[in-house]
């Protein structure tokens, strides 16, 4: 048995009941990689001051967390159904709420949060109620909230999705580059504004779907051809390993020639910079293939596996609450930086992140209310014991 076929019979080897897509383990470790790196970011950020050319070199690669799991996305909830018939009112009452649950819950949560902690200072009851709905419209609780508000645009849209995709099959290489030229002008509009365009206009973009909508149907394609995407992965692993060395030496000579010319580091690595978008599927394409590679060599019950399925079914968690740990240690940044200096502060702020959240996920999964809290089902102890 050659690699590529391996590779390829890999995600089939777990039946599943009722006729339901096998599962793909390599989705498991790609969702692990992209939300270490979610954390990773927002250690950097927090550690490190705006306009440090070095902390914004590392930042730069690592926005492609976003575009990876709205292709993630897309991904899963085509090949999850493509072969089924979507009636749009079901779809909605089995997957908007597992997102805009926790979408509610830590929105108020933030809310107050920034009220007792000063972050947020209305001048009034009525200007704290005005700023919770302008948060819960706008995903502007916290800085992580809009990715829950996009999602649930993508739940909306999925049931014409699929229309889309089947009614352009044969077609879907010229689908993606139309929507890849609609890519290119919105991150063109959003990182060169027209006159007269407010910069508040800009920032309300981010949590819509229009600057994901590319790389949604990305992945959506790709579940549509996933064997033939799969098996060409499988034969071209070390092509795309190449692509992806090189694509970051681009990306980072390009973010450092645009430093040096007079930009703002921050804003020479805002992830809305339109030569960021060749390495965004560079990115995802690399991390698929690793993901398949080690999926290919998983065993059942090794401690690899069960370390990542158990990381896997908290990953959700995680995402909603590192934010909260990474503010609690907040107090402590100060104190590490004079003992260590960089860059070891962010790298004991990023394991000190990691642990904490997964002590304050593990709690709070075993209480009344996880659901809402971590997007997972509450834990019994004598199951997790188990």
């Amino acid at each position: 048995m050659t690699t590529a076929q391996a590779t390829l019979e890999a995600p089939s080897r777990i039946a599943r009941p009722g006729g339901k897509a096998p599962y793909l383990h390599q989705v498991d470790l790609f969702r692990l990689v992209t939300f270490a790196c979610v954390i990773l970011i927002h250690v950097v950020g927090a550690t490190n001051f705006a306009q440090d050319v070095g902390a914004n070199a590392v930042e730069t690669p690592l926005h492609f967390t976003r575009e990876a799991f709205f292709a993630l996305t897309g991904f899963v909830l085509v090949f999850q159904n493509r072969g089924r018939e979507i009636a749009p009112s079901d779809f909605w009452r089995k997957r908007l709420p597992l997102v805009a649950t926790p979408y509610l819950a830590w929105s108020m949560f933030f809310w107050a949060f920034s009220l007792v902690t000063g972050t947020q200072q209305p001048d009034s009851l009525e200007a704290s109620m005005r700023l919770l709905l302008k948060d819960l419209v706008t995903g502007g609780a916290w800085y992580h909230l809009y990715f829950l508000l996009v999602t649930m645009q993508v739940y909306l849209l999925f049931p014409w999705i699929m229309k889309l995709l089947r009614a352009t099959e044969g077609k879907h290489k010229w689908l993606l580059l139309g929507s890849g030229v609609l890519q290119a002008g919105v991150t063109l509009f959003m990182t060169y504004q027209p006159f007269g365009v407010g910069y508040e206009t800009i920032t309300h973009l981010y949590a819509t779907v229009l600057p994901y909508q590319f790389y949604t149907l990305f992945g959506a394609v790709v579940a549509m051809h996933f064997e033939a995407v799969h098996a060409w992965v499988g034969r071209h692993r070390l092509l795309l390993g190449g692509a992806l060395v090189a694509v970051l030496a681009g990306t980072e000579w390009y973010y450092l020639r645009t430093v040096h010319s007079g930009t703002f580091p921050q804003v020479a690595s805002d992830p809305f910079q339109p030569y960021l978008i060749p390495w965004f599927l560079a990115v995802i394409a690399a991390i698929y293939a690793f993901s398949t590679w080690w999926s290919g060599r998983r065993r059942e019950g090794s401690g690899g596996a069960r370390l990542v399925s158990w990381a896997a079914n908290r990953s959700f968690s995680i995402f909603l609450v590192h934010p909260l740990a990474l503010a609690f240690l907040g107090p402590l940044i100060p104190h590490v930086a004079e003992r260590f200096g960089a860059p070891w502060l962010s790298v004991i702020i990023y394991f000190a992140t990691i642990a904490l959240t997964i002590v304050m996920v593990e709690v709070l999964r075993r209480l009344p209310g996880s659901q809402a809290l971590t997007g997972r089902p509450r834990l019994r102890l004598a199951k997790a014991a188990a």
